[in-house]
């Protein structure tokens, strides 16, 4: 019978501690570690905003600026930002598509308690780019969705003329700041919450079945309007326990990072100075070397940080397999095979000796 989201803590704690611990295998600990990294078990982001008020004495472009700190054409410039920006593009597809497939990797290794990514990726490759399908659009309804939101608030705004005088309208601005940040939040909330059903209950239904994402999300409908309540449950445990562990990994990773922050930075600067002594400038081949090396940088923090989240990586994925199971029988079969017929059940009877053959 399905239980509640509390009583599965213990199970999904103990079959991590015996998947990681019982026994301890590096080679399994490392893979795990970068199928989490991938799969999106552990992430950061974050964004920054900046402006800079135009002078009045030397009025000139922030592209202009730019370029002359670093020595560039303007047009040079503007080809590396525009290389960037789709660089960032196709990099954003591929590891989505990674993304996608590794989440059936991690599925099939907390099941199995072995990671084998090479198996995995020929398993799962085509679940893995209906998963991709299913994320892109996911998305793109999702920038779209804000895109709207701030279109239909500026467009409002301006109607309203809130944005040619706006200090006759300030109240009306804050309280209208106030509703669009309130949306906002609300909608990355939503699709936040479909992002992580998605991971947690269609995924296993398409590594299974053979089923695309709008079908497993057809049936988890049907699922969440007869269970709200454990379901709700389950994602406020999920959320609880996730910000302990991202308190207690981060303490860690913190001080990971500054322990590696003094030999990666010591050769960082090392190379400027080295490349100032031999009269090297900011070019095109310079700036792509150092974005190079920050990337290699920052891809070996991360593998750092992925090794001791392992734990979590192995926990939580465990968590939402020991909640759905009791709630779709093809997996409880799958994680709780029964056992196998005894001996004495499984022979046949034995036949009674043949009486002896009469005599005289």
């Amino acid at each position: 019978m399905p239980v509640s989201a509390v009583d599965l803590i213990n199970p999904a704690f103990q079959h991590a501690r015996q998947q990681l611990f019982r026994p301890f295998r590096f080679g399994q600990w490392v893979r795990l570690a970068f199928v989490g990294l991938l799969a999106g078990e552990m992430g950061s982001g974050g964004c920054n905003f900046n402006y800079s008020f135009p002078s009045t004495s030397h009025p000139q472009s922030s592209d202009q600026s730019v370029g002359s700190a670093l020595g560039l054409d303007p047009a040079m410039l503007a080809g590396l930002i525009t290389f960037f920006i789709l660089a960032g593009l196709i990099l954003f597809v591929v590891f989505t598509y990674i993304n996608s497939v590794m989440r059936f990797i991690l599925f099939d290794s907390i099941i199995a308690r072995e990671c084998h990514i090479r198996k995995g990726w020929n398993r799962h490759g085509r679940h893995g780019l209906q998963l991709f399908v299913w994320q892109i659009l996911l998305a793109l309804v999702f920038f779209a969705a804000i895109a709207i939101l701030v279109g239909l608030g500026a467009a409002l705004a301006w109607r309203l003329d809130w944005i040619a005088h706006p200090g006759e309208h300030v109240l009306s601005l804050v309280l209208g700041g106030c509703v669009a940040l309130l949306l906002l939040f609300t909608s990355i909330l939503a699709f936040s919450v479909i992002h992580v059903m998605t991971k947690d209950f269609v995924v296993p239904q398409m590594a299974l079945e053979d089923i695309s994402a709008m079908e497993g999300w057809r049936r988890l409908w049907g699922w969440l309007k007869k269970e709200k309540g454990g379901y709700a449950g389950y994602l406020g445990m999920k959320i609880v326990m996730a910000i302990g562990a991202a308190i207690a990994l981060g303490i860690i990773t913190l001080i990971i990072f500054f322990v590696l922050l003094i030999p990666i930075g010591g050769a960082g600067l090392l190379a400027v100075l080295a490349g100032k002594a031999a009269g090297l400038t900011w070019t095109l081949y310079t700036i792509a070397l150092a974005v190079i090396a920050g990337c290699a940088a920052l891809a070996l923090f991360l593998f750092a940080a992925s090794l001791i989240s392992v734990p979590a990586i192995v926990f939580f994925p465990a968590y939402a397999i020991y909640f759905l199971a009791p709630r779709y029988p093809i997996l409880a079969a799958l994680l709780w095979p029964p056992p196998p017929p005894s001996e004495t059940q499984s022979s046949p009877p034995a036949e009674p000796p043949p009486s002896p053959a009469p005599t005289g």
